[in-house]
Order: structure tokens, then sequence, then C-alpha cells
């Protein structure tokens, strides 16, 4: 398969004795720079997606079809491994399946389903998680749904933050007997409930947020952390840096007057502008 590589190269992190951070990536663009980095992969988060694709808040609104499709976009532009959140999957069990289906066709190196009731419970402000059993039929689900054995699916869990540590792990331990390959959480606060999980689990860990305690590498490394999230700084950035140059603009800066603009020479290489003079001249006789 055209993406296996990807995924075995997602897998030999996860099987490695070291923590490695993400770029956060949500376009074109964010991929290709993350791999000309140097990151050894990418995060696709669904907060990211829906601010990308849609300009909302993260609450269940973008669809499968335009995450996918965000995820195709990536896959084309980049060859660097992207693991994916999917969030619930997206409905049912049956959705869980077919989520899988659609983003491993769209390139997608790894994806995560998480046993939060999304998208959330009528006057319920508070968030929720679905039942053990439910969770449990996702991840079957998800497995069925593979076709490449080397797609990397995650067992997702923030019970930590909304229930109790104690339900975190009895929901790690019964997502890991289902055959999953990594499981990660969100709502880690210690190095003692971190232990905790590290204590009664066995697959390679991957936390989505945690407090400063948690940022040693070496430590997360030993506790079987092998990927460690930093947010979403890079969309944020991008965001800021279009108000400003908007905001300028319309205020009567002139568009020379600019400051913090991409210089020719990054904008370039970004957008491979030398891979399509060579083929250009290769394929349609015009000079380099």
């Amino acid at each position: 398969m055209a993406f296996r590589s990807r995924r075995e190269n997602l897998r030999s992190i996860l099987s490695g004795g070291t923590c490695v951070h993400p770029g956060s990536v949500y376009d074109a663009i964010s991929i290709r720079i993350a791999e000309d980095l140097g990151f050894p992969l990418g995060m696709f988060g669904g907060s990211v997606a829906s601010l990308a694709v849609l300009g909302d808040p993260d609450i269940t609104l973008i669809t499968l079809t335009e995450l996918c499709e965000q995820m195709r976009r990536m896959s084309r532009a980049s060859t660097l491994p992207v693991l994916v959140d999917a969030d619930h999957g997206y409905g049912n069990a049956l959705n869980v399946r077919r989520t899988v289906q659609e983003l491993e066709t769209a390139g997608a190196a790894g994806l995560t389903i998480e046993d939060t009731l999304l998208p959330a419970a009528f006057g319920e402000a508070k968030t929720q998680l679905i039942s053990l059993e439910e969770g449990v039929g996702k991840m079957k689900a998800a497995l069925s749904g593979r076709s490449d054995p080397s797609l990397v699916i995650m067992g997702r869990t923030g019970a930590a933050s909304i229930t109790s540590i104690e339900d975190a792990v009895r929901r790690a331990k019964a997502y890991e007997a289902t055959g999953v390959d990594a499981l990660f959480f969100t709502g880690i606060k210690s190095r003692a409930e971190l232990e905790a999980i590290a204590v009664a689990t066995r697959l390679p860990i991957v936390l989505g947020g945690a407090p400063e305690d948690l940022s040693a590498l070496d430590y997360l490394a030993s506790q079987r952390v092998r990927i460690a999230l930093q947010g979403h700084a890079p969309i944020a950035a991008a965001t800021q840096a279009v108000h400003d140059t908007l905001k300028a603009l319309r205020e009567g800066t002139s568009p020379k007057a600019l400051q913090g603009l991409a210089s020719a020479e990054l904008t370039n290489r970004v957008m491979r502008e030398a891979e399509t003079k060579a083929r250009s001249a290769e394929f349609l006789g015009l000079k380099k």
C-alpha cells in the first residue's frame, strides 16, 4: 500500500524506547512545514480540524467526510505519518467501523477512538462518558474496520478527569484486551496517576496534554509514554498572524511595509516550487 511506510514509521515510534512530540498539523502547508522541520509525526486534532474546516469550536459539528477530506489533502502534500483524532467515531460502533475505513483510505497512519459521549447530551453541561461496554464495542468495531494491518488504532479515554483514575485504568485494561495498538489518555494530572496507568497496562501510551510535572521526555519514556502532545499552538499562531496582517491592511498599511511575512524562499520551499519546475521541464518541455 502507498501509505504503509507511514504507518510502519508510527509503529516504530510506538515500539521504540523514547518519547516524541508530534507536530500539530491541519492543512497542506502546516504538514509540509512540520515535515521539513524534522518532526517524526503529525497530529491532526479534532479541535484544529473543526477550526480549519468550519471555523467552529470543538463541539462535534465537523462530519466524517470533512475530516477525511482534510486528511486526504495532507496525505497528498506530505509523507509525514499523521495520527488523527477521530473523536467518538461519529456515532455508534458501526459508525466507528466506517470511520476507520474512511480514514485508512484517506492516508492516516493512525487514529484514536474515544469513549466520550459526543455530541453532548441534552441538558448536560459536564462531559460524560459512554459505558465501558459500549466503549469496548467501539474498539472491537474499529479493529474490524481495518483492512491494512499496519494502520494504528488507539483506544482513548478521558476518564481520569471525568470520573476517576481508577475508572481510567479499568477502561484502559478493557480496551487493551480488545487488541488495540496503543492507549491514549487525556486528563492525567500527576506522575502518580501516570505511574498507576503504566503499572496496570502493557501497551504504548500516548498523552494528550499534561501538566508541567509530566513534561520531561526521559521520565515519560520510562513510563512507556511514546507520544506526548504539546497542544495546537501552530494554528493559534497562524490565526494571530492572519488577523494582524489583515488588520494592518485594513488600517492602511502598505503591503510592502508589512512585517513577519514568509520569505519567497520559504514560500517556494513549502509549495515545492523546484519539484514543480522540474516536472514542467520534463513533461511540458519548459525551461527550468
